[in-house]
């Protein structure tokens, strides 16, 4: 008996060295290929310390590739490091809090080499703030930040997010020109049935995009994403010349950052896949149709991104080359 015990601790501890190693390599060859184009995706769990209620006590980040997500967890259990699914490349960085509040944030980057695997690590708060590789840009609040996804709840004008999870499982894969992370929610309770969603957000080692890919075990109404609604930043809609695909942006400061700083956010949608445009209370959302499966695309543009768009009448024509291209080929 002792040895099968001892037999399952070593594979397990065996797979756990394994995973640590590959994101270890993944890194290196990033790093020692300086600024190279690279796609990179990251997850970093504390292991060693304990649960107190929702707060994980002492222990280290170390990489993992997958996680199931415990029961204690919340937000600010400092469990997670910057509490989520870390996506980058060369121009941006982007984060999926792996909690309720399921929002995506956005890491604005002054360099185009890689920083994620040093943020969160000298202090939970110490990527709010301004150093010289960037900051978190983005104040999501209680919204869905950029480009993450929720239910739309029409009675009471929100989008209602996991507050409700039998369980959350997630795991990342660095491939060659691109990077993913795949998250499956079991048991998503909104009002109604419970559903499982699963999600896979994908950067690549191009450009700012993130491709997201949502699937639900059963067609749900209400299925939304959308971008943070800030006072005096106006909204555009606009549809492709085909009409097969189109858009939501905003453009202007609407970041944490200096005053003086401009930030531009989109989300890409298809048009046979949209139901209505709602603006809640804090939320530029876009709501689908009853659908099982949904694809599109958000991103992010910051004004002190190296060699990055700097105003806003790049900010649209990039766009509108983007639109143009989906509209025309259905992928970016």
């Amino acid at each position: 008996m002792k040895k099968i015990v001892l037999k399952i601790v070593y594979s397990v501890f065996f797979i756990s060295f394994l995973s640590c190693s590959a994101q270890s390599d993944i890194i290196s060859t990033i790093k020692k290929n300086g600024n190279a184009p690279f796609s990179y995706t990251e997850l970093s769990v504390k292991e060693g310390g304990k649960w107190e209620g929702n707060q994980y006590i002492g222990g280290r980040f170390r990489n993992v590739n997958k996680v199931q997500i415990p029961a204690e967890h919340t937000d600010h259990s400092t469990y997670i490091r910057y509490e989520g699914i870390g996506l980058e490349n060369n121009q941006i960085g982007y984060r999926l809090y792996l909690d309720w509040r399921n929002a995506t944030d956005i890491f604005g980057k002054k360099v185009n080499t890689l920083v994620l695997p040093e943020v969160g690590q000298d202090g939970f708060e110490s990527y709010h703030h301004d150093a010289a590789w960037g900051q978190d840009i983005l104040k999501s609040g209680s919204t869905i930040g950029i480009g993450s996804y929720g239910r739309y709840d029409e009675q009471n004008d929100y989008i209602e997010t996991f507050k409700i999870v039998k369980s959350t499982t997630a795991k990342v894969i660095n491939e060659k020109n691109s990077s993913y992370a795949a998250i499956n929610y079991k048991g998503w309770k909104t009002w109604g049935d419970a559903v499982d969603l699963q999600s896979k957000l994908t950067i690549f080692n191009r450009d700012r995009f993130v491709k997201v890919d949502l699937s639900v075990s059963d067609p749900i109404s209400g299925l939304a994403t959308g971008i943070v609604a800030f006072n005096n930043i106006p909204v555009r809609l606009v549809v492709g010349k085909n009409n097969k695909w189109a858009y939501i942006a905003t453009y202007g400061m609407q970041t944490l950052a200096q005053k003086e700083d401009n930030l531009g956010m989109v989300v890409f949608y298809p048009v046979d896949s949209f139901e209505k445009y709602v603006k809640t209370k804090s939320t530029h959302a876009i709501v689908f149709k009853k659908v099982k499966e949904v694809s599109y695309y958000f991103l992010g543009a910051w004004s002190q991104e190296f060699g990055g768009i700097h105003c806003e009448s790049e900010f649209y024509d990039d766009l509108n080359k983007k639109l143009d291209q989906l509209d025309k080929d259905g992928k970016l």
